[in-house]
């Protein structure tokens, strides 16, 4: 077998969007150019593809933190549309959170005010709502606009189910092509001498806790890679690569899938925003079918109430009827990623009876449905579902992940931030909410106490 050994400034381990987009970083806008992502897999295909592709900055607290991270990601992703002529195909529809609870209502509206104060922008209550799928990805319209006139929220979106009490109509959000954006990134990072190289990290020798040389095994040959950086940016992987610096992150996976079906007869306006449900559903069954359900142990939690995050949104250009449906109705924690990922043999059923609670009319695609296509892969969280984008204990070692999912949204800022800790350069004040070391910090640990993981989360 064959044994090289190489000398580079960076060496990344993953072709996702994290590491591409820190590659970029590094390479075009710090000027070093000697460095090689390894992956074994083709770039972007564990599970940076498998997202809905959005974008928000419309985030909870506690803090700001989240809410300038994504400001800055979503002025980079504006950014690269420019200069690539939109190749992204980057979109400011929108996310638009409903509602048919008075509660729920009193909740967001409450919500939005502290989300607005945190600085994704002014909250407009009493002026005139208006939609407008056109609306250009650079625009200055950011904040949100709250709607509890139902005759309007009909007007503008009369698919959707008539006890629809209010809605939050976030501005400075959407979704973009993260196939696109990613091989954008990826093809301006090689032309500024990146190498992709197929292979597997194997060990990290490292000497009185400092980086020293990496071991890359390829298909027919052995590399070593002398580099004093080293980083981590393995999504669903970042345990087993992390564990060969014997250091164990505070993390954990989630399966999530998606659907996407054909909405043949129109229901859905195709420049539609991506919509979120804001409640708990019970599925509609028939009176027949809740009888047969009660009488199976193995089904009765199909009587049960799901929880609120069901969303959707229109995909595909012109002429396309393809939607896209996510519902992480059924979240479990798990230690080890593994590929393929399964769903249960009711997935596309729950998440079809869970869409008609909010649009009534796909009622029809229940009993006549072209199949679907079921995708999905991992989100790869800490506790209070922050990413880590920081050093590592071992001098020289940097992760970026935990981008749960948000990956394909905060990858341009979060990769920035990275590639600033790796150039020297200054670092922006959001630095420290990222950093590993915030969890030796006893106040941050304190709040951990009281923290909701799920507030604001899809």
């Amino acid at each position: 077998m064959n044994q090289r050994v190489e000398t580079v400034d960076v060496l990344i381990c993953g072709a996702g969007i994290a590491g591409i987009s820190t590659a970029y970083f590094l390479a075009q806008r710090h000027g070093i150019h000697r460095v090689v992502i390894v992956d074994d897999l083709p770039p972007l295909s564990m599970t940076s593809d498998k997202s809905s592709e959005g974008y928000r900055n419309w985030w909870p607290g506690p803090g700001d933190a989240m809410v300038r991270l994504m400001n800055r990601s979503i002025d980079l992703l504006e950014e690269l549309a420019f200069e690539s002529g939109n190749r992204i195909h980057l979109n400011k529809r929108g996310y638009v959170y409903l509602t048919a609870d008075p509660g729920g209502a009193e909740i967001m509206s409450r919500q939005a005010v502290q989300i607005s104060q945190l600085g994704a922008g002014p909250l407009r209550t009493n002026g005139r709502y208006e939609f407008s799928a056109k609306e250009p990805y650079d625009s200055v319209l950011d904040g949100a606009d709250l709607v509890q006139d139902q005759r309007v929220i009909r007007a503008n979106f009369p698919f959707l189910t008539g006890d629809t009490l209010a809605m939050l109509h976030a501005r400075r959000c959407g979704w973009l092509s993260a196939q696109q954006l990613g091989m954008y990134l990826l093809e301006q990072a090689r032309a500024a001498g990146v190498h992709l190289v197929n292979g597997r990290v194997t060990a990290v020798e490292l000497a009185n806790n400092h980086l020293q040389t990496v071991h890359v095994q390829a298909a027919a040959s052995q590399t070593s890679f002398s580099t004093n950086h080293f980083v981590i940016a393995t999504g669903p992987l970042l345990q087993e690569v992390a564990g060969l610096l014997n250091i164990e992150l505070p993390i954990y996976n989630e399966p999530h899938g998606k659907i996407a079906f054909e909405d043949s007869e129109g229901i859905i306006d195709r420049d539609a925003p991506l919509m979120i449900w804001n409640d708990p559903i019970h599925l509609p069954w028939s009176e027949d079918d809740r009888a047969e359900l009660a009488l199976d142990e193995d089904t009765t939690w199909l009587l049960d109430e799901f929880p609120p995050g069901l969303h959707f949104r229109p995909e595909g250009g012109a002429g396309s009827k393809t939607i896209l449906a996510l519902w992480p109705y059924h979240i479990t924690k798990i230690e080890n990623a593994h590929w393929p990922l399964s769903f249960e043999p009711d997935f596309v059923e729950i998440v079809m009876r869970g869409l008609t609670r909010m649009i009534p009319d796909l009622g029809i695609y229940l009993d006549r449905m072209s199949p679907p296509v079921i995708d999905g892969g991992y989100y790869t969280k800490t506790r209070e579902n922050r990413p880590l984008i920081s050093p590592l204990p071992v001098s020289g070692a940097y992760v970026i992940g935990a981008l749960s999912g948000f990956g394909i949204m905060a990858a341009p800022a979060a990769a920035e931030l990275l590639s600033a800790y790796i150039a020297g350069s200054s670092l922006p004040t959001y630095a420290g909410d990222f950093d590993l070391a915030r969890y030796s910090d006893p106040a941050y640990r304190k709040l951990l106490e009281n923290w909701d993981p799920t507030a604001g989360q899809l």
